[in-house]
């Protein structure tokens, strides 16, 4: 993995591992930052001995939102042919489940890039936000949507209408997190549930990923005929073999990927 300078990444058994790392503003998301960002999930996605993947900042932030000094003075053709926003895109075509160790503030940007992670993992202090419409403008990549399809039409419109935040609880009270542990636990936390993932089996998990996103954006017809689909493909995997072998003889599976 190459050498980054806005992120750092690390490897744990068959987690990966990456921190958002510029603590003088914030972790804010400027361009550089979400392509080093992009560019390592596609490397842990694209290597066998990682399993599952896990994005963290630090105790006081996980990011602030996006760099607004970076944003300030661009025009409309400047945004569109940017790609920056693009780049936010290219996280949902990870194959591999991405977990969110939030600790602090995940604002604007920063609330976005957890959503568009698989699962959240909280800390207490966490807050999250859309403070979007302060600087006149609203969610660009995914909010208004994502936000909506978790915890519905009337307090997604106060978060992204009215700068709402959410502490801890609330979110895991209206479905946006996994859980809320103690600061001092929450990566520990992320990094053991992306371990119990990394220990499923490999083509399974990537298969489960995809069906429960298709169930957000298809027709639950359309959804349960995919769900069918790949249940059927399964049965021709070594894994699916050696599973259901596993359980009959009461041991635990050793899996191939394959």
């Amino acid at each position: 993995m190459g050498e980054y300078q806005t992120i750092l990444t690390e490897v744990h058994e068959r987690v990966g591992l990456i921190r958002l790392n510029r603590p003088r503003a914030f972790n804010a998301l400027n361009a550089q930052l979400m392509q080093e960002l992009t560019d390592a999930l596609s490397a842990f996605d694209a290597d066998p001995a990682i399993g599952a993947i896990v994005i963290t900042g630090n105790e006081k932030v996980f990011a602030a939102g996006a760099d607004i000094k970076e944003m300030a003075a661009a025009t409309a053709a400047d945004m569109l042919t940017s790609g920056y926003i693009d780049l936010f895109d290219r996280i949902r075509t990870v194959s591999k489940p991405i977990i969110a160790a939030v600790s602090g503030w995940a604002l604007g940007g920063g609330f976005e890039l957890a959503m568009t992670c698989d699962m959240i993992v909280a800390s207490e202090t966490a807050q999250f936000g859309q403070p979007e419409i302060n600087l006149g403008i609203i969610p660009g990549a995914g909010g208004t949507q994502r936000l909506t399809r978790t915890v519905g039409k009337y307090l997604a419109m106060e978060i992204v209408l009215n700068d709402r935040r959410l502490k801890a609880e609330e979110a895991l009270r209206f479905g946006l997190v996994n859980r809320v542990v103690p600061v001092e636990r929450y990566l520990d936390e992320a990094l053991a549930l992306a371990q119990q993932l990394a220990a499923r089996a490999p083509l399974a998990l990537r298969i489960a990923k995809e069906a429960v996103n298709r169930a957000l954006e298809t027709s639950l017809t359309e959804g349960l005929a995919y769900e069918r689909r790949v249940f059927y493909l399964l049965f021709a995997t070594d894994d699916q073999k050696e599973g259901m072998a596993a359980f009959l003889e009461k041991r635990q599976p050793q899996w191939q990927g394959k």
